[in-house]
């Protein structure tokens, strides 16, 4: 079957066979790698992508659910001049990384929670992150980083 979708900005189409799954049409189909696959139950959250804003494991959606649909994987983040995302920059400065296979899943995870919400306190990083697995870090580091992130592209004064 032929599925068109925008992907990072740019109109797709692709040939898959209706079991083919979101994850593998970006990645083996669309060669955008930086979509992980880790368990593929859904469980993991390696595979999260934004699909019409809203964050999807790719590991479970059928590409030829995303007919018509607005994808954004990691590789969508970057800014037009091709530089990381605040979000990338602080998930490398607050060491919210470390061997890396889970971190595209987080990135898209925290883009999803501060574009609903400016300055999430750290309780709040810290359950809407859950659902993202991390054998490395503690999630110390990526709670960090997501605060200083959601700081930095915050528009108001920061709270008292």
């Amino acid at each position: 079957m032929k599925v068109e979708f925008t992907v990072n900005g740019d109109r797709r189409d692709v040939d898959v066979e209706p079991r083919r799954t979101l994850a593998d049409a970006l990645r083996e189909d669309l060669g955008l790698t930086g979509t992980h696959v880790g368990c593929e139950h859904g469980v993991c959250g390696a595979c999260t992508v934004l699909v019409d804003g809203e964050p999807v494991r790719a590991c479970l959606m059928f590409a030829v659910q995303a007919e018509g649909s607005s994808v954004t994987t990691v590789e969508g983040m970057a800014g037009p001049d091709g530089g990381l995302h605040p979000l990338q920059e602080a998930f490398s400065a607050h060491h919210g990384l470390q061997c890396g296979f889970c971190t595209p899943g987080m990135l898209m995870s925290a883009l999803d929670l501060l574009t609903r919400e400016e300055r999430p306190c750290r309780a709040r990083i810290r359950e809407e992150m859950s659902g993202n697995i991390c054998r490395c870090t503690g999630y110390v580091g990526i709670v960090n980083a997501v605060e200083a992130a959601a700081n930095e592209l915050a528009t108001g004064p920061e709270p008292a």
